[in-house]
């Protein structure tokens, strides 16, 4: 550990810093680096973009001078001993043999379980978000119990698997309902699972998952950092990698860097029009090419681009109820928004209230977006536009718990004293 971590130092001065000044470029104390440099901490995952930066690596060189190296023994060339005798030997073996074997679980358990969550992961774009997590929260209490009995190795792994996923899952329903303490801590729990079951495609959903938490909550730099984490560990060809350069796009739009932000949705595109649909396109780990189009929308739309109407238009007619059942309803609310948002900026103001109020009556909104159709109340209510009132009135509505919504509605007029939430 020590030798690869004077490298880590070594490479600290090249680049002319102290411990103190990187440290500080890593808003972190000195100690930190200096325990770093003894092999004592890991950086955690979401410092490590800036910190290769800083360094001038690559992020699989800056993983190269983490990794400890192997060490052997002085004596490793006779490491196999002096030939013995047990008679025991064989039964060891084979009792092991029997016992690696012995489980409690069972495959169709595993079995039934995993289709299990591919149908909540379906249900997702259609339930209602508290719904489904107490769903999701009885399938994880049943993993981990099952995580206590006696299993086989095999099973072991496919329970970490599940765990993981299940984790990820809960995590993103608590932040659809603006939850974020139980949701950092299911998404650090679907790190750690995925991380000891070996599966990168989890992790890094969970880092995907993170960043859109935290541009909900207006922190674009630490999105950027979890979304371009997400990018470098996602499997070549997956859906996460394709979400995670997404996430990217969508990040650098509210930053304002508009090169980047085309490239990304051009990235995107390219990837999703060769991405194999391994899973049900309604799964919500599974990008489609319908989510690509809905991704480019919101892109658009937040970068002012005025060719993000035709793409929300498209989605809304891709989503148009057909035979009374209504299609990714929650898409097509998001949709709505994106339209009323690219409408805004090109002055048609009378379209831009009715399809912003459109996307808010349909009851598809779930809270951790309801910051993105305030945007559109507010920039209606600052142009004065006669829709302002009726607009406001159906988002206080929406943001309102039901039973709340039917006690304030005889007093609606006092509007003017309620909040917007943040």
């Amino acid at each position: 550990m020590a030798d690869r971590r004077s490298k880590l130092a070594r490479q600290r001065k090249s680049r002319g810093f102290t411990q103190e000044s990187f440290a500080h470029a890593l808003g972190v104390d000195r100690t930190t680096v200096q325990r770093w440099e003894r092999g004592e901490a890991e950086p955690h995952p979401t410092q490590r973009p800036r910190m290769a930066s800083l360094l001038g690596l690559a992020p699989d060189e800056l993983c190269a001078l983490l990794i400890s190296a192997e060490t052997f023994p002085a004596d490793a060339g006779h490491w196999l001993g002096s030939p013995c005798s047990d008679a025991d030997d064989e039964l060891q073996a084979l009792e092991l043999a029997r016992r690696v074997q012995a489980s409690d679980v069972g495959a169709e358990t595993l079995h039934r379980l995993e289709l299990a969550f591919e149908e909540l992961a379906k249900a997702y774009p259609v339930t209602p978000p508290l719904e489904l997590l107490d769903r999701v929260r009885k399938h994880i209490s049943y993993v981990g119990q099952l995580l206590e009995a006696r299993k086989t190795l095999a099973e072991h792994q496919r329970l970490l698997t599940l765990g993981g996923w299940l984790s990820l899952l809960g995590a993103t329903l608590h932040i659809d309902v603006n939850q974020p303490g139980p949701a950092t801590a299911r998404l650090n729990t679907a790190v750690a699972l995925a991380k000891q079951a070996g599966e990168a495609e989890i992790e890094s959903w969970c880092y995907e998952t993170e960043a859109w938490r935290v541009l909900t909550d207006g922190d674009y730099k630490r999105a950027l950092d979890l979304s371009l984490l997400a990018r470098h560990t996602a499997p070549a060809g997956s859906s996460v990698a394709v979400q995670a350069a997404a996430q990217e796009g969508r990040v650098r739009a509210r930053l304002g860097h508009a090169r980047e932000t085309y490239l990304a949705v051009d990235r995107v595109q390219n990837q999703a029009a060769t991405l194999s649909m391994i899973r049900a396109p309604d799964h919500h780990y599974q990008y489609d090419p319908g989510k690509s189009v809905a991704y480019t929308a919101t892109t658009l739309a937040w970068i002012g681009d005025p060719t993000a109407e035709g793409y929300a238009r498209e989605v809304i007619a891709q989503l148009a109820p057909r035979d009374g059942a209504a299609r990714m309803p929650r898409r097509a609310a998001s949709a709505y928004i994106d339209l009323a948002l690219t409408l805004l900026a090109t002055d048609r103001l009378d379209e831009a209230s009715a399809a912003a109020q459109r996307g808010i009556l349909s009851g598809r909104i779930v809270p951790s977006n309801h910051w993105r159709a305030l945007e559109i109340v507010t920039a209606v209510e600052r142009r004065r536009l006669p829709e302002a009132a009726d607009l406001r009135d159906a988002y206080e509505e929406m943001r309102s718990p039901p039973h709340a919504s039917r006690a304030r509605r005889p007093s609606a007029p006092a509007r003017a004293d309620t909040t917007c939430p943040p």
